[in-house]
C-alpha cells in the first residue's frame, strides 16, 4: 500500500485501462500537482496568504489528485467511477472556505447550514484517503475520534463530555485552524512539501548518484566496501527524502545488488539498506517531517530542533557502519575495486556542483533565512545548475514529473496529517488529551522509568499502525505532556516519543522498510527484520540515554553535553562489537557477554553529572573493562583467516 503512492502514475496501469482515462487522468493529476505547487512557493516566499485559505486549498488540491491515482489504481470500473466522483467534493472545501472567507471571520468562524454539506463531503473524502492510502489503523481512530465528539455526552464519568452539536463540529475542524487544517497541516504545506519538492528535484538531476559515489569514495577502499557504501550513501539521501521505505526502494536497487555481488546474504544486504534508510528518519534536515512539526508544536526555532537531533542520529550512523565493518570482517569479504579516494576526488571535481542546492539552503539558513525560503532559494540554485548539463537538465516536461512526483510521495502524508488534525481537535475540544495525559502519570506513580517504558510501548504500538508525522503528532499531544510534568525537558520528551514511533520501520511485525528491502534482496522478510534491529538497534537505546544523558540533546553545560557525547560513543562502540561477534577476529560468548556488560556500565542511567559513589563506580568499572577488553582483544588478534559463519 506504501509503495502504490511512492509509484508514480507512470502507465503501470495502462493496458487495463482505455487511452483516454489514462491520458485525462494524468493530465489532471499533472495540472493539480503543479497547482499545489505553485501555491506551496508563492505562499513560502511571499507569506501573503491567510493560512486557512493556504491550508484548505492545498489540502483540497492533493485530496483531489489522491482520488485520481486511487481511481485509477482501483480494478473494477464502478469502483473507479466512485472516485473520480469524489474529486469534485475534494476539491469543494478549498473553494468554500476562499469564497467565503470574510463572511466566515464576521461570523466567528461559526459553522451555518450550507457549511455543514461542505463539511460532509470533506469528511467522506479524507475517510475515503485514509481508508485507500494509509490503512485501516488511522481510519478506526478517526472514525472513534469523530464518535466520541458526537456521543461522548453517552458516556458516564469524567471520561464523559456535555456533548457537541455537528454544526460546532464543523466549525472546530472546517473553519479554524485547530481541525483539519491546523498546525500539523500548517506544517505540511510550508515545510513538507517544500522540502520533498526539493529532494525530488535533487534526485531528478543526479544528486542523489552523487551521493553514492562520495560514499563510494569515502568507504569502498575499506573492507566490505560495498555494505559500508550502502549504509553511508542511504543514511544521506534519506536525510533528504525523510522516507524509510521510499529510500529503500529507489536506493536499494542499486545498493543491494552490489552488496550479494561483495559477498553478503540476501538477508544481511536487505538488513544494512533498511537500518541505513531508516537513519533518514532522525537524520537533519529533513528528519521524516519530525523537525517541522516539532519546531512548530515546541515554538522553537527550526535549527535547534535540528542542532539537537543531529548527534544521536550521527551515533546511529557510526554504529550502523562499524556494525557492517564488522560483519565484512566476520565474512571475509573484500574491498571495492573500483571505489576509492581516486572516485571521489573525480566525482567532486566533475560531478561536485550537484551539491550546491545544499550549500545554498545552508547558507540561507546561516544568513537567516526562514527555512521555507531557504528551500526555496535551494530549488532556484537547483534549477539554474541543471543545464550546466544534459545529463543534468529538468526542462518543463522534467520539471512538472517533479511536481507530480512530490504530489505522490506527499500524500500519505498530508493525508495523516490531516487525520491526526481531526484527532487533536477532538482532544482539544472534549479534553481529553490532558486526562489520558494525567492517566500516564498515575500508572507510573512518578516512577519516571516505568514512564518511559509506557511511553516507548504506546510510541511503538502507535508507531506500528500510524505513519511516523501522525504517530508523533498524537504522542506530542498524549504523551508529551506527562513525561514533561515528570522533569524531563521538553526536547528529551519530543525526541524520545519521535524515536519509538518510528522504530516500526524496522521491527516486526510492521517493519516496512524492512519487508521492502527483503523484496529487492530476496531474502526472508522476518529474518530481514531481525538482523536490520540487530544493526539498528541504537534507534532503541539512544531514547532512554536522553533521558540520563541530556548532553546528546545539547541540553545543559559544556562540559555535560562532552561528557554525554564521550560515554554514549564508548558504551554503544561496545555494544556494536559484542553484537556483532567479530573484532579483529572471532569474539567467543563470554567475550562479548563482558564485553556487553561493561558497555552497560558506561551508559548506567543516571545523570551524567551524578556524583554518587554506586554510578562513578560503576561508570568508571565500564570504561576500564571496555577498555581493558578491546586492548586485549587487539593484541590477541591473529593473522590468520577470519571464521566465515
Amino acid at each position: 500500500m506504501i509503495r502504490d503512492w511512492i509509484t508514480p502514475l507512470s502507465l503501470r496501469h495502462a493496458q487495463d485501462r482505455n487511452q483516454l482515462e489514462t491520458i485525462v487522468v494524468s493530465g489532471l493529476v499533472v495540472a493539480l500537482a503543479a497547482a499545489a505547487t505553485a501555491l506551496v512557493i508563492y505562499g513560502a516566499y511571499f507569506g501573503l496568504i491567510t493560512a486557512l485559505i493556504l491550508r484548505s486549498a492545498f489540502f483540497s488540491l492533493i485530496a483531489a489528485a489522491g482520488l485520481l491515482l486511487l481511481g485509477y489504481q482501483t480494478g473494477p470500473a464502478w469502483g473507479r467511477a466512485a472516485l473520480y466522483a469524489l474529486v469534485p467534493f475534494a476539491l469543494w472545501p478549498g473553494l468554500h472556505v476562499e469564497a467565503n472567507f470574510m463572511a466566515i471571520v464576521m461570523r466567528g468562524g461559526m459553522a451555518t447550514a450550507p457549511d455543514l454539506w461542505v463539511f460532509y463531503g470533506l469528511m467522506v473524502t479524507l475517510l475515503v484517503l485514509v481508508w485507500r492510502g494509509v490503512g485501516l489503523a488511522l481510519l478506526v481512530l478517526v472514525g472513534v475520534a469523530l464518535a466520541y465528539a458526537l456521543f461522548g455526552n453517552l458516556i458516564p464519568g469524567e471520561y464523559g463530555h456535555r456533548g457537541y452539536s455537528l454544526l460546532r463540529l464543523a466549525s472546530m475542524m472546517m473553519l479554524s485552524t485547530e481541525g483539519v487544517f491546523g498546525l500539523p497541516m500548517g506544517v505540511a504545506v510550508e515545510y513538507i512539501f517544500l522540502f520533498a519538492l526539493l529532494g525530488g528535484l535533487l534526485m531528478r538531476i543526479g544528486t542523489g548518484e552523487v551521493f553514492v559515489d562520495i560514499a563510494r569514495g569515502l568507504t569502498g577502499h575499506m573492507r566490505g566496501g560495498p555494505g559500508l557504501t550502502a549504509a553511508l550513501s542511504s543514511s544521506l539521501l534519506g536525510s533528504i527524502n525523510g522516507s524509510a521505505v521510499a529510500n529503500v526502494v529507489t536506493t536499494g536497487t542499486f545498493t543491494i545488488p552490489l552488496m550479494k555481488r561483495a559477498g553478503y546474504s540476501r538477508n544481511l544486504s536487505g538488513a544494512i539498506e533498511a537500518a541505513a534508510s531508516s537513519a533518514g528518519q532522525i537524520l537533519p534536515p529533513v528528519m521524516g517531517a519530525a523537525a517541522f512539526l516539532m519546531a512548530e508544536i515546541m515554538q522553537v526555532p527550526y535549527a535547534q530542533i535540528a542542532l539537537a537531533a543531529l548527534i544521536p542520529a550521527l551515533l546511529y550512523v557510526l554504529a550502523l557502519m562499524l556494525a557492517v565493518w564488522l560483519e565484512a570482517g566476520r565474512l571475509g569479504l573484500e574491498r571495492d575495486p573500483d571505489a576509492g579516494l581516486r572516485l571521489l576526488r573525480d566525482t567532486l571535481l566533475r560531478r561536485g556542483y550537484l551539491l550546491v542546492p545544499l550549500l545554498a539552503l545552508l547558507y540561507f539558513l546561516f544568513i537567516g533565512f526562514s527555512p521555507t525560503r531557504a528551500a526555496v532559494m535551494a530549488i532556484v540554485a537547483g534549477l539554474l545548475i541543471s543545464p550546466w548539463h544534459p545529463k543534468t537538465r529538468v526542462g518543463l516536461i522534467g520539471l512538472l514529473l517533479v511536481c507530480r512526483d512530490t504530489v505522490i510521495a506527499t500524500m500519505p502524508i498530508v493525508v495523516a496529517v490531516a487525520s491526526a488534525g481531526v484527532v487533536i481537535g477532538v482532544l482539544n475540544l472534549t479534553g481529553l488529551g490532558l486526562m489520558l495525559s494525567g492517566m500516564i502519570v498515575n500508572v507510573a506513580a512518578g516512577n519516571l522509568l516505568v514512564m518511559l517504558m509506557l511511553t516507548a510501548l504506546v510510541s511503538f504500538v502507535l508507531g506500528m499502525g500510524l505513519p511516523t508525522s501522525a504517530a508523533y503528532l498524537l504522542l506530542a499531544v498524549l504523551v508529551a505532556p506527562a513525561l514533561t510534568r515528570s522533569g524531563l525537558e521538553p526536547i528529551v520528551a519530543h525526541m524520545f516519543i519521535f524515536y519509538y514511533g518510528l522504530v516500526s520501520a524496522i521491527t516486526p511485525p510492521v517493519a516496512l522498510a524492512a519487508y521492502a528491502a527483503a523484496s529487492i534482496s530476496g531474502g526472508d522478510p522476518n529474518r530481514t527484520a531481525v538482523e536490520s534491529v540487530r544493526l539498528g538497534f541504537v534507534k532503541l537505546l539512544v531514547p532512554f540515554l536522553f533521558a540520563s544523558m541530556p548532553g546528546l540533546l545539547l541540553v545543559g553545560t559544556g562540559w555535560q553535553i562532552t561528557l554525554s557525547v564521550a560515554l554514549a560513543c564508548v558504551g554503544v562502540i561496545g555494544l556494536t562489537i559484542a553484537f556483532g561477534g567479530w573484532f579483529l577476529g572471532h569474539t567467543r560468548w563470554p567475550e562479548r557477554s563482558a564485553l556487553a556488560l561493561a558497555s552497560a556500565l558506561v551508559i548506567w542511567p543516571t545523570p551524567v553529572d551524578a556524583t554518587d559513589p554506586v554510578t562513578l563506580l560503576a561508570r568508571g568499572a565500564g570504561l576500564v573493562g571496555v577498555t581493558f577488553l578491546l586492548l586485549r582483544r587487539i593484541r590477541s588478534a591473529s593473522p590468520t583467516q577470519p571464521e566465515i559463519s
